[in-house]
């Protein structure tokens, strides 16, 4: 008999973990799946040790500890997942495929994770629970999804569709950064210019302006008296507005800002439906995923709450799951909720009826996520000469104040 330790998730979606004892893993799995528990993480482990004997060092006791990544990019993650299902489909064995993948790696803290994971499969480690070590490259998603592949056989083609889903959110990002990287360039450069023009270039003008006029239009007044208090407040605004932003991140760390902040995403005016079809698309895209790799529907649902990027929504897959704990059904708690769209469920409820549930979730997501990019594309497109239109009436602003006393100085000379 060997002893397996275990992380599940029970029937009432809570976590559990503790010890089993089986003859092998497929029979530690079919034992905990008799006892209503669906098993996360699953890894040999000492037996209990005899009377007298000394104690087992457990990993960490021994030194043995996951190597330090550094910071590694997500482009880098989906290209070694990629190349990884290549691998995999042209039957390499996992550890060679392994090796080759950290030999030709560019990134030095990938290269050393991915050689340890080879060196720990090579010992009997499962893939699943190498990667496990490294949460921060390898998230429950990622390490779930790879499980399932071990169990079922199928590692190759659950490799190639978490590869397929990290491709899509990439997609999906370098889309929506390439959109707002010239408004944003735009909007940067107009603060930067107007407090330049205000602090450093107009109270010079302005001293001269004065020796000009006696009395200054309203115009040239009310931009005197901004550049004065910019000048001589500037550091103080920007300390306080330091300030602000350390104050805001650290309510947003805490579970409860996050949640209010995210639910005031979704609420807010045209980038709200933006932000809302984002989290349904990687919603449906991450639980069809999942579906079609075989994880049950309770997990799946654990593993998207805590991957959807979303606190508000979290909290809304997290009453699914509770309602979905009776039964197989998934449309009737989402149609309860009344915060999924009409259409969405209509579909989810045909695909349970037809036994396609995963097919119609990626159907779904494919949906969504035109709906992003095209409401992206379409407030990009009128944010841009919005930001335009504003900077150029600052600096319209500015120029006029300038010259209405040069105008009224010209006038009383005729």
């Amino acid at each position: 008999m060997v002893c397996f330790r275990y992380q599940a998730i029970g029937a009432d979606a809570t976590e559990v973990s503790g010890v089993i004892e089986a003859e092998d893993r497929r029979t530690a799995l079919r034992e905990l799946t008799l006892r209503g528990l669906f098993p996360a993480r699953l890894e040999a482990a000492a037996p209990a040790a005899a009377p007298g004997a000394p104690p087992t060092p457990d990993r960490a006791a021994s030194g043995e500890r996951a190597v330090a990544t550094g910071r590694v990019a997500r482009r880098e993650i989906t290209a070694f997942t990629r190349e990884m299902a290549s691998l995999l489909e042209a039957t390499i064995p996992i550890p060679r495929a392994l090796e080759s993948l950290a030999e030709q790696a560019e990134h030095a803290g990938l290269r050393r994770v991915v050689a340890d994971i080879a060196s720990r499969v090579r010992r009997g480690q499962s893939l699943s629970d190498s990667m496990a070590l490294y949460p921060r490259l390898f998230g429950p998603l990622y390490t779930s999804m790879i499980r399932v592949g071990e169990e079922s056989g199928r590692l190759a083609a659950v490799m190639a569709d978490l590869a397929d889903l990290l491709e899509r959110a990439d997609e999906m990002r370098g889309e929506v950064l390439s959109a707002v990287a010239y408004p944003a360039f735009v909007l940067a450069l107009g603060i930067l210019t107007t407090f330049i023009l205000l602090v450093f270039v107009m109270p010079s003008l302005f001293r001269m302006l004065q020796g000009i006029s006696e009395v200054l239009p309203l115009p040239t007044r009310v931009l005197l008296g901004t550049s004065a208090f910019l000048k001589a407040s500037w550091l103080w605004l920007l300390l306080a507005a330091a300030a602000v932003g350390m104050g805001l991140r650290a309510w947003l760390k805490r579970p409860a800002g996050a949640r209010a902040w995210d639910a005031l995403k979704l609420r807010l005016p045209v980038v709200g439906s933006v932000f809302r079809a984002a989290a349904l698309g990687r919603f449906a895209r991450t639980l069809g995923t999942l579906e079609v790799s075989g994880v049950s529907l309770l997990p799946a649902l654990e593993i998207v709450r805590h991957t959807v990027g979303n606190r508000f929504v979290a909290a809304r897959i997290a009453d699914v799951a509770e309602e979905t704990r009776g039964g197989d059904s998934l449309a009737e708690p989402l149609r309860k909720l009344g915060f999924f769209p009409a259409t969405m469920v209509q579909m989810i409820a045909v695909g349970e009826e037809t036994g396609r549930l995963g097919a119609m979730l990626e159907r779904v997501a494919d949906i969504q996520e035109r709906v992003v990019r095209s409401r992206s594309r379409t407030l990009i497109s009128l944010l841009a000469p919005v930001l335009i239109l504003a900077v150029g009436a600052v600096v319209g602003f500015i120029v006029i104040s300038l010259l209405l006393p040069i105008f009224r100085m010209s006038q009383g000379m005729q």
